[in-house]
């Protein structure tokens, strides 16, 4: 007696654009930016890509859901006991948590930095940047070097430990390096030879912290000297 070909497993849970957006970030985290397709997300789903296209107009939208959802759960809300420094410290490091634990991300923000969900945190960087009381002038460029450097070194770190998940650990790995830098002509690379160890050692998000307080130094720095740093306007005859 002939029996009838299995089917696959169908899914139990309603589909939703929450559980869609939810699955797209699973297979972004494992299979990449090249992995997120709707065939690929229909299979994760155990539906049909209609099903999917009923919730999601397309891949684009797709994205930005993914992106929203990752940085909505790992940015802390606002805390009305911190200062303004504490505040920026948290919100920055959430955004590098986020970015390190989702290397994808990364890349996303970095082609539309201009969308949401990354207005919301140089809005509420800007904030923080208004209550230190950073003359107006200045706010923007405040603002902008400290979300640069927030993209720029998130980023960065996150592509770094994608690559050493594939090839080695991060000790070795710094370690070869190290001994490189400590190889080099000293007489041309004095300074990369004399920070040779700290490579070796350093912790990734201690020296993005640092990174971040070495900005915030400047800043206030700039703001108490900004009244006597600005040249007056005198006369010939002054």
């Amino acid at each position: 007696m002939a029996t009838s070909p299995s089917r696959p497993e169908r899914r139990q849970e309603p589909l939703s654009r929450e559980r869609i957006v939810s699955a797209a970030v699973e297979l972004l985290d494992t299979a990449g930016e090249g992995g997120l397709t709707f065939r690929a997300l229909a299979k994760h789903l155990a539906t049909g890509p209609g099903a999917i296209y009923w919730h999601i107009t397309g891949r684009s939208e797709l994205l930005g859901a993914a992106i929203n959802a990752v940085m909505t759960t790992t940015i802390p809300g606002d805390d009305t006991d911190a200062t303004p420094q504490e505040a920026i410290r948290a919100l920055a490091l959430g955004v590098f948590d986020a970015i390190e634990a989702h290397p994808w991300v990364g890349t996303q923000l970095a082609r539309t930095p201009s969308q949401s969900p990354m207005l919301r945190v140089f809005e509420r960087i800007g904030r923080q940047i208004q209550v230190l009381r950073v003359p107006a002038a200045a706010q923007f460029t405040a603002a902008s070097a400290l979300m640069s450097y927030i993209l720029g070194v998130a980023g960065q770190n996150a592509a770094n430990t994608r690559a050493l998940q594939r090839d080695t650990d991060r000790t070795e790995f710094l370690d070869s390096v190290a001994a490189a830098w400590a190889e080099l002509d000293p007489d041309e690379y004095a300074f990369t030879r004399s920070v040779a160890g700290q490579l070796r050692k350093h912790d990734d998000r201690e020296e993005f912290l640092a990174g971040i307080d070495l900005i915030l130094s400047g800043i206030t720095a700039r703001r108490g000297c900004h009244a006597a740093c600005t040249p007056t306007t005198r006369g010939p005859d002054s």
